[in-house]
C-alpha cells in the first residue's frame, strides 16, 4: 500500500475527512435512520469459516483454547493427530477449500428465504479470507498466500448481490464479520501492554482492513466483533463509521452492529446485539438482532457435534418469529467445512425454514412489531405477533388440542373485517368476540394434504385499527 506524508490512503482519507467535518458523537450515528432493506429483511446468514475449520475440533476458538490458554483436551487433540512442533499456521496450507462454489451457496441462502449473507473476512485468528494485497501487514496469512491461494470472501460477494430472493423477489445483501483484534499479533498485544494508549495496531492493520474490504467488495453491513478489548476511540471506530455512513461505495445502505469498543456494546449501532444468542424477552425500543448458532456447541464447523447439539427447525423458525415479533432481525449461522462443504444438517435446517417461509413470508418480510401486545399464551400455546399495515398476524406455535385459539391481545383493536389462515385458500375462519371481548378463532380441520406447513401456523386478522390508547400487554 502506497503512503504519503506517511498516512496510509485509508488513514488519510479520515484524516482529511475529519478536516472536513467533525467526527459525529455516538449519539448522531445512532439518529441515522436504519435503512429499510434491513429492517424489511428479518433473516440472514451468518458464516464463520476460517483456518480454524481445519482441525474443526472444538469450536472456533480453537488457537486461543490451544496456543493462549493450553486447554488439556486440545492439547491431547494436538498431540494425538499431528504430533511435536506443530504450529497453528500449518493447518492454513490445509485449508483448501477445493469444493467451495459461492453461486451454490447463495442460492442455498435464498432459497431457505435469507436476505443477507454475513461472512468472516478476519476471526480472532487473524486470518484474512480476502485479497488483502493491499494490507502489508496480513503478508502471508490471507488466502491468496496460503492454502486456498484464491479469493473466497470476493466469490461471495460477487454471488449474493446477484442472487434474488424467491420469497421477495429482491436481491440479496452481502456483509462482513470482521474481529477488531487479534489475539496473538504483536502489534495488538504491545498496544495492549500500553492500556490502549498507542494505536500502532489499529493504524496498520485493523482499519486498514476495514477500509480495504468496504472499497473492494462494498459490503452493506459490517459486523464488528472483539468489543471488550479498548474503548472505541482506541479503534477510531467514529471516524470510520462517519466515513462508512457518508462517502463509501454503499453509504447510503450502510447498517453496522454495536461491538466497537467496551463503550458501544449494546449501546451504539444502527442495530443492536447486546450477546451472542440474545432473546431479550419483549419488544425492543431499538432494532436488534440475534445471531444465533445453528449447531450450539460450535460457531465454525465441529466434527464432534451430535445430533442434540444441532437446534431442530422447529426451534429455529419460532426463533424467527419471536426476533420479528420483538423489532428484530434472526441472523442464523452455519460452519461450512474447510473443504467448502456446507454441512448436510445445515442445509437440512435451511430448507425447512424456507418451506415455512414459502407458506408464511407475507407475516415475516416487511412487517413491524406490534406496538400492543408481542407475546401472549393461549392455554399451553405461545402466540405471537407482526403487523403490517392494517393487517394483524398471530403465529400459533403449538398446534391447540381444542382446535380454538383465544387471542387476548386483540381486545385493543377494532374487529376485524375477516380471519383467514395462511395457505389455506384464503378460507375464512370462524371466529366470535367473547364477553370480554377477546377473539376466539376456531382453527381449521385439515386432512393431511392441506397441512400449510409445520412448526407454527399463522392466523391473519385483517381490517383490524389500533386503539388510540392501548394497554400494553407486553
Amino acid at each position: 500500500m502506497r503512503s504519503l506524508s506517511g498516512l496510509s490512503f485509508p488513514l488519510l482519507s479520515t484524516v482529511l475527512l475529519q478536516i472536513v467535518s467533525p467526527t459525529p458523537s455516538w449519539e448522531e450515528l445512532d439518529r441515522r435512520p436504519v435503512p429499510t432493506w434491513y429492517t424489511d429483511a428479518k433473516f440472514g446468514i451468518f458464516l464463520h469459516w476460517g483456518v480454524f475449520s481445519v482441525p474443526s475440533f472444538g469450536n472456533e476458538w480453537f488457537q486461543k483454547y490451544w496456543q493462549g490458554e493450553r486447554r488439556s483436551n486440545y492439547m491431547d487433540f494436538v498431540n494425538a493427530t499431528e504430533g511435536p512442533g506443530f504450529a497453528y499456521t500449518q493447518y492454513a496450507s490445509r485449508f483448501r477449500a477445493e469444493l467451495y462454489h459461492p453461486e451454490a451457496w447463495s442460492r442455498a441462502f435464498a432459497d431457505a428465504g435469507a436476505q443477507y449473507v454475513v461472512l468472516t473476512s478476519k476471526h480472532h485468528e487473524g486470518f484474512c479470507m480476502w485479497d488483502s494485497s493491499d494490507v502489508p501487514s496480513t503478508w502471508q496469512w490471507n488466502v491468496m498466500d496460503v492454502g486456498p491461494r484464491r479469493d473466497l470472501l470476493g466469490g461471495l460477494a460477487h454471488a449474493v448481490p446477484r442472487t434474488t430472493s424467491p420469497m421477495t423477489n429482491r436481491t440479496l445483501h452481502f456483509g462482513v464479520y470482521h474481529s477488531l483484534f487479534e489475539w496473538f499479533n504483536p502489534l495488538y498485544l504491545q498496544d495492549k501492554a500500553r492500556n490502549f494508549t498507542t494505536s500502532s495496531f489499529v493504524d496498520s492493520k485493523s482499519l486498514a482492513e476495514l477500509y480495504d474490504l468496504v472499497r473492494k467488495y462494498k459490503p452493506t453491513l459490517i459486523w464488528s466483533d472483539g468489543f471488550d478489548r479498548g474503548d472505541s476511540a482506541y479503534w477510531k471506530a467514529r471516524e470510520f463509521l462517519q466515513w462508512y455512513s457518508t462517502e463509501s461505495p454503499v453509504a447510503s445502505e450502510a447498517v453496522w452492529n454495536d461491538r466497537w469498543g467496551t463503550d458501544t456494546f449494546c449501546k451504539h449501532g444502527s442495530f443492536l446485539t447486546c450477546d451472542d444468542n440474545y432473546d431479550p424477552g419483549q419488544p425492543m425500543s431499538r432494532y436488534y438482532e440475534n445471531c444465533l448458532q445453528m449447531d450450539r456447541s460450535s460457531w465454525g464447523y465441529n466434527r464432534n457435534a451430535t445430533l442434540n447439539d444441532y437446534s431442530t427447525t422447529t426451534d429455529l423458525v419460532h426463533a424467527l418469529v419471536t426476533a420479528v415479533a420483538q423489532n428484530g432481525n434472526l441472523l442464523l449461522n452455519i460452519g461450512p467445512g474447510s473443504d467448502g462443504r456446507l454441512p448436510t444438517i445445515f442445509l437440512d435446517r435451511l430448507r425447512g425454514i424456507g418451506e415455512w417461509l414459502q407458506v408464511n413470508g407475507e407475516s415475516i418480510y416487511g412487517t413491524s412489531a406490534w406496538s400492543v401486545c408481542s407475546k401472549e399464551s393461549s392455554d399451553g400455546t405461545d402466540i405471537y405477533y407482526t403487523v403490517k399495515g392494517g393487517t394483524l398476524y398471530a403465529h400459533v406455535t403449538k398446534w391447540p388440542e381444542q382446535q380454538n385459539v383465544v387471542l387476548r391481545c386483540t381486545h385493543h383493536i377494532s374487529t376485524p373485517t375477516k380471519v383467514t389462515m395462511l395457505g389455506v385458500d384464503d378460507e375464512s375462519l370462524r371466529w366470535k368476540l367473547n364477553d370480554r371481548g377477546h377473539i376466539e378463532i376456531q382453527m381449521p380441520t385439515l386432512t393431511p394434504d392441506r397441512v400449510p406447513c409445520q412448526h407454527s401456523w399463522v392466523v391473519v386478522l385483517k381490517g383490524v385499527i389500533q386503539s388510540k390508547h392501548p394497554t400494553s400487554t407486553k
